[in-house]
């Protein structure tokens, strides 16, 4: 079975505690908010929280309010600044690359996510994790149809991936105004991940977009 936490480019290096501190300062801040998406290397189960799916969620507006701007942008600079010096000594540095881009990603920085998502997988265009990470980054700047042609691109390389099908379920729903696509992404999770963490989450979602299609 395959499932989002195969293969996790995260595996490849360790995580400093400031950067596990930034990632838990936004975790908190996102809380459960409409149109969570999950990085693809990431676990299955942080969508454990995410809230029901509503059509056309403004994800643009999350903010995290609860931290002071500049301080932030201190502690990004310093978690990305080790990285960011790898990099230069080594550009095909493919785990330094994406473990940079994840913490973009995760400080809701997504433009310099992109930046560094699409640079590790001109080294490993193969990469399924990093291409559904790249389509989730895509969607948090509001671009859907950018976001489910690199899911559908991942679904090429592993047709079963949950990640990419939970998270195309997402953007077919909120982002094309599609429950019919939706429901067919997450049937198809649950029929090839029979042992998905969050099944009754998913049928749940399943359930939402069917009586949205009803209306």
């Amino acid at each position: 079975m395959t499932n989002a936490a195969q293969t996790s480019p995260r595996q490849t290096a360790s995580w400093t505690s400031l950067q596990a501190y930034i990632l838990a300062i936004f975790c908190l801040a996102l809380g459960v908010t409409l149109g969570y998406l999950f990085r693809g290397s990431a676990s299955p189960s942080a969508a454990a929280n995410a809230a029901p799916p509503a059509p056309a969620a403004d994800t643009n507006s999350q903010k995290a309010p609860y931290h002071d701007p500049a301080q932030m942008k201190a502690m990004i600079e310093q978690a990305t600044a080790p990285m960011l010096e790898a990099i230069k000594k080594d550009p095909k540095d493919f785990g330094n690359l994406v473990n940079l881009a994840n913490v973009y990603y995760d400080a809701q920085q997504y433009p310099q996510a992109i930046e560094y998502y699409e640079q590790a997988l001109k080294l490993q265009p193969n990469n399924a994790d990093v291409t559904t990470d790249l389509g989730t980054a895509y969607w948090y700047t509001g671009d859907a149809d950018k976001a489910i042609a690199k899911f559908q691109q991942s679904l090429k390389l592993r047709p079963n991936h949950a990640g990419t099908l939970f998270n195309m379920g997402i953007v077919e729903w909120q982002g094309k105004q599609d429950p019919s696509a939706a429901v067919t992404a997450w049937e198809q999770l649950l029929k090839t991940n029979p042992d998905y963490p969050q099944r009754q989450q998913i049928e749940d979602f399943i359930n939402k977009a069917k009586q949205h299609m009803k209306g």
